[in-house]
């Protein structure tokens, strides 16, 4: 049967039955011919997208083959874009496989705020991180942010009209992490740990680095005469240069003693160019030993109430903000990029805070003093 026979025209489009669904056709002037959809199981669905469709083309919107991508079709795109810009974190890849497991066959126009709200609510309930443990609302949003980027991307590159993107429903964070070392703590943890672990955290807590930056610097990075460190590449994307001091350069000195490295099968020697390094091969992952040298420091070693590595970049920022540095000369030290993230780490502690209503109560009590002082009258008067 001939599609016009029961053909219904709206504008310049129609609608037509193909056995139980009824389809769309309506002419984009850009590809410069006739487009066909399904349109729905009934007429009156078919002529609301027709409707749709026929907006989108008369304001340049209309985007050929969009109802056809599913959210692993963005994810493709997602990832090869990545990859072209050269991101540098990995953690992107753990949330695009969860994405791609709720929602990676649906197409990316039929995914709602309703469906990602539902999901959300899962996840909180029942996490996939720890058994019988649910997410935490950080973590949900970054799933939730690299499904929203996706479809950013497919906005950008013309793979999708603005109108599909969904409303992501973002969770509020309220779990920025207040640790930081006192000094005390600091050297009974150094104390404890292996030769090549005490050396990063020692400079971790001179110079506020990431432990990143620290366990992949090179020789090649450093001057030694001019006493500076040039970090060509960093995680927030640009380079930075510090001029260290005396207690950086000793330190430095150590491990330029430690460059030599002796093979124990071959009895050869070889110079490592790294600067730290563990036994001539990188510094990996010391979780164990480090939770040992906190266990016989004294201090807690159970999850979420242990110190972390990160809490030294928090506890350098700290004395940096102490010792009267300027804000850009501290920044320029740690890294940080922007100035919110520097904000977050100048954490005060329950001394600096007693410290501060002594002052103000000090305060008030001179001006009572002085409140009191009668003025002599000269002679005269």
């Amino acid at each position: 049967m001939n599609d016009d026979t029961r053909a219904k025209r709206w504008g310049d489009g129609r609608v037509f039955p193909r056995g139980r669904r009824w389809w769309i056709a309506f002419y984009d002037k850009g590809a410069g011919k006739e487009m066909r959809e399904p349109g729905g199981d009934t007429e009156h669905k078919a002529l609301k997208k027709l409707k749709e469709r026929l907006t989108e083309v008369r304001g340049g919107q209309y985007i050929t083959g969009a109802d056809r991508l599913t959210v692993n079709n963005l994810f493709d795109a997602l990832e090869v874009h990545l990859a072209t810009k050269g991101a540098k974190s990995t953690s992107h890849r753990s949330h695009i496989a969860v994405m791609r497991k709720h929602f990676g066959t649906d197409r990316a126009v039929a995914i709602s705020a309703d469906r990602l709200e539902r999901f959300v609510q899962e996840e909180l309930a029942s996490g996939e991180e720890v058994a019988c443990k649910a997410k935490a609302p950080a973590t949900v949003n970054r799933e939730l942010g690299v499904l929203r980027q996706a479809y950013r991307l497919a906005v950008k590159q013309r793979r999708l009209p603005m109108h599909a993107v969904p409303y992501f429903p973002m969770l509020p964070e309220r779990n920025a992490r207040q640790g930081f070392f006192e000094q005390a703590e600091f050297e009974a943890v150094v104390a404890h740990l292996p030769r090549y672990a005490a050396d990063v955290l020692r400079f971790a807590y001179l110079t506020g680095w990431r432990r990143g930056e620290i366990v992949g610097l090179y020789w090649s990075s450093v001057d030694r005469a001019a006493r500076e460190i040039r970090l060509g590449d960093s995680k927030n994307g640009e380079g930075r240069v510090l001029a260290y001091d005396d207690e950086v350069a000793a330190l430095l000195d150590e491990r330029w003693t430690a460059r030599e490295v002796t093979n124990p099968k071959t009895k050869e020697t070889s110079l490592s160019p790294r600067v730290f390094h563990r036994n001539g091969k990188p510094v990996g992952d010391f979780r164990k030993v480090w939770i040992k040298a906190l266990e016989k420091a004294g201090l807690p070693t159970a999850k979420g109430a242990r110190k972390l590595f990160h809490d030294t970049r928090r506890t350098a920022v700290r004395n940096l903000v102490r010792a009267g540095v300027s804000q850009p000369v501290a920044m320029s030290i740690s890294g940080h990029k922007t100035v919110s993230m520097f904000l977050r780490y100048k954490i005060t502690s329950g001394d600096e805070q007693r410290e501060a209503l002594r002052r103000v109560r000090d305060h008030l009590q001179a001006g009572a003093e002085r409140a009191k002082v009668v003025p002599i009258k000269k002679a005269g008067t």
